[in-house]
């Protein structure tokens, strides 16, 4: 198996193709990486800027070059030892006509031969299609839909007929296999399983193997030829079977290496699948938590409420409002599952919402064959946790679940586990519960933002036990801030005092949102346009946290005074660093960027560097972490030329030195042996290099020859083992 020292993630779109890809190459094999790692690149849904939205699993996308661009792109890797990695979406496809499987299902019914390839419950009879900016109804009298030739039409949605037009909009709509629906009542009136809340994405059943065979096709034959080296799975917890698929996974690509996306909730151990390892959100984690204080966080998360409890909170808010059609699915199988039980649908509908509010992880991993044994602890474990006098049937719905004959409620429950904490947790109570903006980070628990040396260590030492070949990253497209970003807030819990003064370039205006503003302010200035991204990134995080305002149903008067309040602190922040009142906390913000980057370069895995991290990158939450970098300049930086900022300088040397070193010892040993070092510091030995970090951001004086820096004070020193 041909493994990477070092993994370079590009987002494609937005500019990028496999041509601008290739003119890369000599940079990234210069900086030390081994291996691109592309987003997806199969066809996707018109005006997709992720391509996650997949709509054609049998092309690559025309717009990025196609397979001869993919192709010429694998060769300019392969001409310089280097491999390609591809990020693959087995759980889901758009939810849109131009999926060319979905446009045979709607032009016949049941009857198309993709029609089981979706997780679609036909027992509710025809397909609901949510697409509609009003009801059918109001549109048909309107005059707004209209049949033309073998397609009903409103606007620029064209959805082809499954019997033919009869003359009559209405009765021509009656006798299709689907309908069409005003958008707003998606949450409630759909049949097809979602991408966590995501209707425009709709759920593949590819723990069928016809399946499994034609979504792979593609990815398979690019494998076969040679042309990608490497896979990402993409959101494996939402599929019925992630064990299954991944013994397929591997049973077909024995010597293909391939990571899960898959988020661990504290000491959970990824299962015992045939993969690499995950994407590396816990390694992530621990790096973020050991460079921050834990008493300047716990000064600043005084006075807040119980996390967890806001969190679940959250929970039950998500999956009455977002996820009501998959919770009434749920309840009739209880209902059914338990003929003649005492207990009516209310009963098992209170049931579900309060297990669900009790599960504490994404998932458990139930089949129609096996039920282990720490699984079934967990579940009667959440039954307990659950029980309520409103919700009485919580323990009958235990017993229900750790019964194989009611595969489908077990399944279709663990499917719903996973979305409702996410949505919960990363989309609605990171925005509420927000003392430290920096431990609010995929696959970490905000009110657990800090962990010690020996802590981190030990973090380290599983992690290569469990994990040697996962990938370690610090940002990526999903992260809800660049590593530098969250290291800028991270170093305020090392000056606690410091929130007056970021406060006080804020005017009031109702909380949470001022001090998250500042937060979001400091984090975001180094990169500067914070006139636009401020206030985009504010109007986010309000309809996020669900509380005064939604995506759905946004309320100007809610969001108008803090975007403008937004607007006029941009121009406070973008010199902050240059106040005397903050140079200490931005000299240390950067000093702890520098021992983050030296850590994820050194952990235990595979350093996997998101697109334009090997300089300063101070970005926020989607789509703000997909602007493109600036390349032309990177490549200078890396010719030599003195541009940019001398931290970008610094970090830039300091993840070239250490990919390079990398590439010399890929799998060495030991690849974590802790070091004896003074307090605030960390050290650990990797093969033949010993790596020293400052825990507090503050450099010290190297003693002796160094590998790095090449003069002069750092928080970080990179040395040869004696």
């Amino acid at each position: 198996m041909n493994l990477p020292s070092a993994t370079y993630r590009l987002q494609l779109r937005e500019g990028m193709d496999f041509a601008r890809a290739a003119d890369l190459v000599p940079y990234l094999d210069a900086l030390g990486v081994s291996h691109l790692y592309l987003s997806p690149v199969f066809t996707a849904a018109p005006g997709s800027t992720h391509g996650y939205d997949v709509a054609d699993v049998d092309e690559i996308e025309p717009a990025l070059g196609g397979r001869a661009g993919l192709e010429a792109l694998s060769d300019a890797l392969k001409a310089r030892g280097m491999g390609l990695i591809l990020d693959i979406v087995p759980n889901h496809m758009a939810f849109t006509v131009h999926n060319v499987w979905l446009a045979d299902v709607l032009r016949q019914g049941a009857d198309s031969r993709f029609a089981r390839h979706f997780d679609i419950d036909w027992a509710q009879g025809p397909l609901p299609l949510p697409w509609l900016p009003a009801p059918f109804a109001e549109l048909a009298e309107a005059g707004e839909i209209r049949v033309e030739g073998d397609e009903m039409v409103a606007g620029e949605l064209r959805v082809p007929l499954a019997v033919p037009a009869t003359g009559d909009v209405t009765e021509t709509h009656e006798a299709q296999p689907w309908r069409l629906r005003h958008w707003r009542t998606e949450a409630a009136a759909i049949a097809h399983r979602r991408f966590f809340t995501v209707t425009g994405l709709i759920g593949l059943r590819v723990e069928d193997r016809k399946v499994f065979e034609d979504v792979h096709r593609l990815t398979f034959d690019l494998i076969d030829s040679g042309t990608v080296q490497g896979l990402r799975v993409d959101h494996v917890d939402g599929l019925a079977d992630p064990a299954r698929y991944l013994d397929r996974l591997r049973d077909r690509l024995p010597e293909t290496p391939i990571w899960v996306e898959k988020i661990l909730t504290g000491d959970e151990a990824l299962p015992g699948w045939p993969v690499e390892g995950t994407t590396g959100y816990e390694a992530g984690r621990a790096i973020a938590r050991v460079l921050t204080d834990a008493g300047g966080a716990a000064a600043l998360a005084e006075g807040w409420p119980d996390f967890h409890a806001l969190r679940d909170d959250a929970k039950t808010q998500v999956v009455e409002t977002e996820l009501p059609a998959e919770l009434e699915r749920l309840t009739d199988l209880a209902d059914a599952a338990a003929p003649g039980s005492e207990w009516g649908r209310a009963a098992w509908r209170a049931a579900l919402l309060a297990y669900v509010r009790a599960f504490p992880r994404y998932r458990t991993y139930l089949t129609r064959e096996t039920t282990p044994e720490a699984d079934a602890a967990l579940i009667r474990a959440t039954a307990e946790a659950a029980a309520h006098p409103t919700a009485p049937a919580v323990g009958d719905l235990a017993g229900l679940l750790l019964d194989p004959a009611n595969f489908e409620l077990r399944t279709r429950l663990q499917q719903l586990t996973g979305a409702a904490i996410a949505k919960a947790q990363e989309d609605t109570a990171f925005y509420r519960w927000t003392p430290l903006l920096s431990a609010n980070e995929v696959g970490a628990e905000p009110d657990e933002p800090a962990l010690d040396a020996a802590g981190f260590h030990a973090a380290m030492i599983r992690r290569q036990q469990e994990q040697p070949r996962g990938l370690t990253l610090t940002s990526s497209h999903d992260t809800k801030r660049s590593g530098d970003a969250r290291m800028r807030i991270a170093a305020i819990s090392h000056q606690p005092a410091a929130r007056e003064t970021l406060l006080s370039r804020v005017r009031p205006i109702p909380d949470p949102w001022r001090w998250y503003l500042a937060q979001s302010a400091w984090a975001a200035a180094p990169d500067g346009d914070l006139a636009q991204r401020l206030p985009d990134h504010l109007e986010k995080a309000m309809r996020e946290a669900k509380t005064d305002t939604f995506w759905t149903d946004p309320d100007d008067s809610v969001e108008r005074p803090v975007r403008e309040e937004a607007v006029r602190t941009a121009a406070r922040f973008e010199q902050a660093s240059e106040d005397p009142a903050l140079a200490t906390l931005a000299a240390r913000a950067a000093g702890l960027a520098l021992a983050q980057c030296a850590l994820h370069l050194m952990a235990p895995g595979i350093p996997d560097i998101y697109q334009g991290t090997e300089i300063g990158s101070h970005r926020l939450t989607d789509p703000d972490n997909r602007v493109p970098p600036d390349w032309e300049a990177l490549a200078r930086l890396a010719a030599g030329e003195s541009l940019l900022t001398p931290f970008d300088r610094l970090k830039f040397d300091l993840t070239r030195t250490l990919l390079r070193l990398r590439r010399e010892e890929p799998e060495p040993t030991p690849a974590w042996a802790p070091q004896d070092a003074p307090e605030g510091r960390l050290a650990a030995r990797r093969g033949s290099v010993v790596l020293e970090v400052s825990l507090t951001g503050a450099p010290f004086e190297g003693n002796g020859p160094a590998l790095w820096p090449p003069g002069g004070a750092a928080p970080v020193r990179v040395t040869r083992a004696a």
